[in-house]
């Protein structure tokens, strides 16, 4: 698995992520240009407007002459048709030319919110597939040790941040620093030695800027880390639900919940306090500035080198100014958050949990020969689950895998599968290694029925096809009644249009079971794994499952994996296993005959049923 990086405190941005965050924008090259488009003329255009107010306030009001009239009087000398109009004209018109400015500035900034939200948005759907697919085709090692709670936080919530990278972030960032720096360039120019004096709180500025940068940034990667606790937390207990009420834990999983809802709460409250103390700090430099233009522009207002109207232009500058840098820190936070968000999503991305489908042998063909030779596999190193496993089926028969939890049955399967991948020895189906299969065609051909079904939250209907578009409703019917679970789907409400809630609520444990079955039955599979699939039914349940069985294994390659030995009598061959290894192998009177281990299990069976 891939290492998580992590940024350090105070760096501004990882380069290398957000270099690779900004591949996803080529497809959107358009969207991002025209964000960009208008985020630098929304810079651009306006520090025009307290340049005209200023010249309003000078000409037409106050009537004073100033160092901003000069500038703009040369440029209505430039333009005859709007020199010979009168004061009130005048007036009426630059009122005018305000509001078209105002206007214009109201387009600029509803195209650039427009624009930079709709292109995170669109980014984080391209994003998000990419994850659900990486999610999809991980091994099932991954989820071994992973749990589902820390993906489904990455797939949703940290992916949403990632969104603000591009609506609140670096785009937005950049355009006000742009307009930062063309205020500061057009004051500078206005009147040097001003804007020198009410920059003077400025350095103070950056300064509680990267204090707070800092404390913001540390606060969110704990708040981030808190929120998949609380969503693993979360979706582990409430789907053990039926387990926490039945042991009565409820109130030991509140205690739980609430040490780790404080923890969430605590790194809020420090994110929070950051804010509380930042705010009021720029508040108090702006004012600083704004007494400092006061104080040395009235000065000057009263010695004749500055107007009133001067004076108004340079106090919209400084509050247009500060807000952009107020905004700065906070949007350097946040372009920081979805930096930290994109390494996590990334590291899903990244996570070398798959099985490599370097197979090119499609299994469509297969006739369901199968042979384990000397087969050895561990889940961590050396710990062998399985030791030197070897067994032969040929195509039609059924075997079946016996012996106690933990001996290694499961296992098997998933290695058939290619679930996982085994360390020794050799797994062949019709004589050709199952590597050497593609992948996808190879487990379309291999159907596995579970003794824990799962269901979705959907009808009867979509939990058999799921959802594949090959397999028809009259199918699904037709495969209903051969397996012989047509009549009790029937007489539910709406049929097959029944919705069978969540991991099929709504069903008992034989008819979630049989639902399985009709699953297997249609999409046919030339290799079929019963997985202890009547371990957990009523004995009504369990005859009907026995007909589902029979039908299902006729002219099929079969793999059964079963404790009760009655179900099983009937297959061609046996195998006993014990703590991972092979101990007896035969048909059922073969291995009576042996006196073994497979004698035992079954008078011991068989007494415990006569006793019941």
């Amino acid at each position: 698995m891939a290492k998580e990086r992590k940024i350090k405190t105070g760096k501004a941005v990882d380069v290398g992520v957000l270099r690779r965050i900004f591949k996803y924008v080529k497809p959107h090259r358009l969207n991002f240009g025209m964000a960009v488009f208008t985020t630098i003329s929304l810079a651009l255009i306006s520090p025009i407007r307290p340049l005209i107010v200023g010249y309003v306030l000078d000409h037409y009001v106050a009537k004073t002459d100033s160092g901003l009239t000069a500038y703009l009087q040369s440029f209505l000398q430039s333009h005859p048709e709007m020199a010979g109009r009168t004061n009130e004209n005048m007036l009426f018109y630059l009122t005018l030319v305000m509001v078209g400015m105002l206007l214009l500035e109201a387009v600029f900034q509803f195209g650039d919110s427009y624009l930079t939200n709709s292109l995170g948005q669109k980014i984080i759907k391209d994003l998000r597939v990419e994850v659900h697919k990486r999610i999809v085709n991980l091994r099932l090692k991954y989820y071994d040790n992973t749990p589902i709670g820390i993906l489904v936080t990455r797939a949703v919530s940290d992916i949403e941040v990632i969104a603000d990278i591009f609506s609140d972030g670096l785009i937005v960032i950049i355009g006000d620093i742009l307009k930062v720096i063309v205020i500061i360039t057009v004051m500078l120019f206005l009147d040097f030695r001003l804007t020198l004096i009410v920059l003077i709180p400025i350095p103070l500025l950056l300064i509680a800027t990267y204090i707070f940068k800092n404390a913001v940034e540390a606060s969110f990667r704990d708040v981030r880390t808190q929120v998949a606790r609380l969503n693993s937390f979360l979706q582990e207990h409430i789907t053990g639900m039926k387990i926490v009420q039945i042991f009565n834990r409820e109130n030991a999983e509140m205690k739980e919940f609430e040490a780790i809802n404080k923890k969430h709460l605590e790194a809020n409250v420090r994110s929070i306090m950051a804010y509380s103390i930042f705010f009021p700090v720029v508040e108090i430099l702006s004012s600083v500035s704004l007494a400092l233009l006061v104080w040395w522009g009235g000065k000057s207002i009263m010695g004749t080198h500055t107007s009133p109207g001067f004076l108004a232009t340079f106090i919209m500058y400084l509050n247009m100014m500060f807000r952009p840098i107020r905004q700065l820190a906070d949007r350097f936070n946040t372009l920081q958050m979805g930096v930290v968000s994109s390494e996590r999503v990334f590291k899903v991305l990244d996570t070398n949990e798959v099985i490599e489908n370097t197979g090119s042998v499609s299994a469509d063909t297969i006739e369901g020969d199968v042979s384990f030779n000397n087969v050895w596999f561990a889940y961590n190193d050396e710990e062998w689950v399985l030791k030197d496993v070897s067994f032969e089926v040929k195509k039609g028969q059924t075997i079946a895998l016996v012996g106690a939890t933990g001996a290694g049955k499961s296992s098997i399967i998933n290695l058939l599968s290619r679930f996982y991948e085994y360390n020794k020895g050799s797994i062949t189906i019709d004589g050709i290694d199952v590597r050497d299969y593609e992948l996808g065609s190879l487990q379309k051909n291999i159907g596995v029925v579970l003794q824990d079904v799962f269901l979705f939250s959907d009808t009867i209907l979509n939990n058999i096809s799921l959802n594949n578009p090959d397999i028809t409703r009259e199918q699904v019917i037709a495969a209903s009644k051969i397996v012989g679970a047509d009549e009790f789907i029937s007489k539910l409400p709406g049929g097959y249009d029944y919705n069978v809630m969540e991991r099929g609520a709504m069903l008992s444990v034989g008819q979630r079971q049989l639902i399985s079955f009709i699953r297997a039955y249609v999409y046919n599979p030339k290799i079929l794994v019963l997985d202890e699939a009547t371990s957990s039914i009523d004995t009504e349940s369990e005859r009907i499952i026995q007909y589902a069985t029979g039908k299902l294994t006729e002219n099929r390659t079969s793999i059964v994996i079963a404790h009760r030995l009655a179900t099983i009598q009937r297959a061609d061959k046996i195998v006993v296993m014990e703590k991972g290894k092979v101990i007896e192998s035969g048909n059922h009177q073969q291995l009576l005959k042996l006196n073994g281990h497979y004698k035992r299990l079954f008078e011991l069976q068989f007494k415990e049923e006569v006793v019941a």
